[in-house]
């Protein structure tokens, strides 16, 4: 009996130790991202997996593993602090201004809401109601199917102005609707198959290039292919722009931040979670939520809050940024306030 109990304790404390073992490997493959896309898909569960370090070092220390226990302990807090520690974006309250050392005078702020529909959405009424309350200047969306192309009809009236890009599945494809008049110098357009669409939008007489992207899943889906695919267009963007979209990536990933390099925009960091899985119960949802759901800004549009807002039956949250943009003169040191990279 004695052996038996000897024999288990042995096991347990190994299966704990191979246990840490395996969490550290997962974290230490998601810095690799950039030798090959398998390894970035890690990248996407990095708070995650710090936060089970974090779980693992008591019992660690229950096992008489102390310097294993502490190790763990580090480690968690080591990655998380490093991960979601970066310049980030408060949820609400107008800071740019006072970030960039200007004062309140540069000028009226502007909004633009994101949001996966969701093509198979049962509730499209709550979607029509938060636009018509939130009343943004722009709106980017993904995953509109075809259902969603008829209900959007329903805004024609407030958004004359728009891109519905064809559906190549059921998912469905992206869209931009404006309240803002495109510029008549550049024609709305789609690209990769639906999953790509921009504008031009004339704002109070400025120019400003608003684009949407909805990648697909990551390795071993096509999502590493499609960053490749759509590098020009991200390229072809003007320097200033606002670029939202699923990215199906977080904004730490490799992934992400190519998207950001090619474009030549700064990711809005500190957002929060924005996809919750139907499969978990609603309490534990936003804990194991991904915030795939990225925007990223240009040159002189420079954000004042950005949030989360309640769900409206899609598994995304919608994404709400107010905005400014920041007089052309202004010294391009300004544009590197304290959130973005």
């Amino acid at each position: 009996m004695a052996t038996a109990s000897k024999r288990g304790w042995v096991l347990m404390r190994l299966s704990a130790l191979l246990a840490l073992c395996g969490i550290a490997a997962a974290i230490g493959f998601g810095y690799l991202g950039h030798l090959h896309p398998a390894l970035d898909s890690f990248s996407h569960f990095r708070v995650h997996l710090a936060a089970m370090a974090l779980l693992a070092s008591p019992l660690l220390l229950i096992l008489r593993f102390r310097i294993e226990s502490a190790g763990a302990l580090i480690l968690g807090a080591a990655v998380i602090a490093q991960t979601t520690g970066l310049p980030t974006m408060p949820r609400s309250g107008a800071t740019s201004a006072e970030a960039a050392g200007e004062d309140e005078a540069l000028g009226p702020s502007y909004r633009l809401l994101h949001l996966n529909l969701r093509y198979d959405n049962r509730s499209p009424g709550a979607v029509l109601s938060l636009i018509g309350t939130l009343k943004p200047d722009v709106i980017t969306l993904n995953d509109v199917s075809a259902s969603w192309v008829e209900t959007l009809k329903l805004t024609e009236a407030t958004y004359r102005y728009r891109v519905v890009c064809p559906q190549p599945s059921h998912v469905g494809g992206v869209a931009i609707l404006s309240r803002r008049p495109f510029s008549e110098a550049v024609e709305a357009s789609c690209a990769d198959r639906g999953s790509f669409a921009h504008a031009r939008l004339d704002i109070g007489g400025r120019e400003i290039d608003v684009a949407t992207l909805h990648l697909a899943w990551p390795w071993p889906f096509e999502q590493a292919w499609q960053v490749a695919r759509v590098t020009d267009l991200l390229g072809g963007l003007r320097d200033t722009a606002i670029i939202a979209g699923d990215l199906n990536a977080v904004p730490w990933s490799r992934t992400a931040r190519a998207v950001a390099a090619a474009a030549g925009a700064r990711i809005l960091r500190g957002i929060g979670p924005t996809w919750l899985s139907f499969r978990l119960p609603e309490f534990f949802r936003p804990l194991i939520g991904l915030p795939i759901d990225n925007v990223m800004l240009k040159g002189g549009v420079v954000a004042l809050s950005a949030r989360t807002h309640a769900a409206v039956g899609s598994d995304h949250l919608p994404v709400v940024v107010d905005f400014m943009l920041l007089p052309q003169e202004t010294p391009a040191t300004v544009l590197q306030a304290s959130f973005g990279e």
